[in-house]
């Protein structure tokens, strides 16, 4: 795993007109992130609407974009390749909770991600969910990177202090998505892991500044998939250029209210209308009607601000 503050889109998964998968278009995406200096990708994930998926199509989606990911370092030696995390963790069943970990293994990604409301499903304690969590570390190949995710569907299960005290003494964790959008809580969770090899990633772009001053390793959300060019230049210069990152971080905070307006649909909105990128808007999570012209209208006057504002911090 690459180390310092980094950016990492959570990645949408395209459809074709048929309503499958669209590896195609989902290798057009990795180049996009890529060509946006995105420092690695958060793939089968719930952006990418892993719970709708078949397994088969949240392994090959993952192994998709890690072999992409791989192909454009080795065509380009200017840059390190891109870290490629992947959960594809839905299951409730622990058996197949490691077949599916397993599979997402086998594609050869950086490290695989846990969900934390996979362990101890009833949500009864922390004793409960470390017992869980060691089951699928007892079962799954010791050489495996793991990393853990807020995911809030079904339900947000949060980190406590004694799970990640767990997790730091078992030695297995590299990376963890924080969902808490609690600067204060963010700070104590940092002060536990400080010095390990666990970091911390912020999905939440009110709080990412912050974070990252106290040592965050970087952004991973959903905003990364409409500007990930401000994400990218906020978590490489926040230190260096502290006058202008607390301008790039106010401008994160606002924009990134705009998740509340039918997403994924919008980032494929952006992604095709905007980007050129070629895929239908269709999305398995939510209803095609609920993308309205006001959306389009909100994502482009977004793309339009972001760009003055990347130029001015480029200046």
């Amino acid at each position: 795993m690459n180390t310092g503050a980094q950016a990492f889109p959570t990645m949408v998964t395209p459809y074709n007109t048929a309503g499958e998968v669209d590896y195609a278009a989902a290798e057009k995406m990795v180049e996009w992130y890529w060509k946006n200096g995105c420092d690695g990708i958060f793939a089968s994930c719930q952006s990418s609407e892993i719970f709708y998926l078949s397994e088969d199509d949240r392994v090959r989606l993952a192994k998709c974009v890690k072999e992409k990911a791989d192909a454009l370092a080795a065509a380009d030696s200017s840059r390190p390749a891109m870290t490629i995390v992947a959960s594809g963790h839905i299951s409730d069943d622990p058996a197949a909770q490691v077949r599916e970990l397993t599979r997402i293994a086998e594609t050869g990604v950086d490290a695989v991600i846990m969900i934390t409301n996979r362990m101890d499903i009833a949500n009864t304690g922390d004793e409960a969910w470390i017992r869980d969590a060691q089951y699928l570390l007892d079962h799954l190949p010791t050489d495996v990177k793991l990393g853990l995710y807020e995911c809030p569907y079904p339900y947000k299960r949060l980190l406590t202090p004694a799970m990640l005290h767990w997790c730091v003494s078992t030695g297995r964790f590299r990376f963890i998505k924080d969902t808490c959008c609690d600067a204060a809580e963010i700070e104590r969770r940092l002060a536990i892991l400080r010095g390990t090899d666990l970091l911390l990633y912020n999905a939440n772009a009110q709080t990412l500044l912050p974070s990252l001053q106290c040592g965050a390793s970087g952004y991973c959300g959903v905003m990364a998939n409409f500007h990930p060019q401000l994400y990218v230049w906020l978590c490489h210069n926040f230190a260096s250029q502290p006058e202008k990152a607390q301008e790039a971080a106010d401008f994160c905070s606002m924009t990134a209210f705009t998740e509340a307006l039918a997403y994924p649909i919008t980032a494929k909105y952006h992604l095709s209308a905007v980007e050129n990128i070629p895929m239908t808007l269709h999305a398995r999570s939510r209803s095609d009607a609920d993308f309205t012209p006001y959306h389009a209208m909100c994502v482009e006057q977004m793309d339009r601000t972001a760009r003055r504002m990347m130029a001015y911090l480029e200046q």
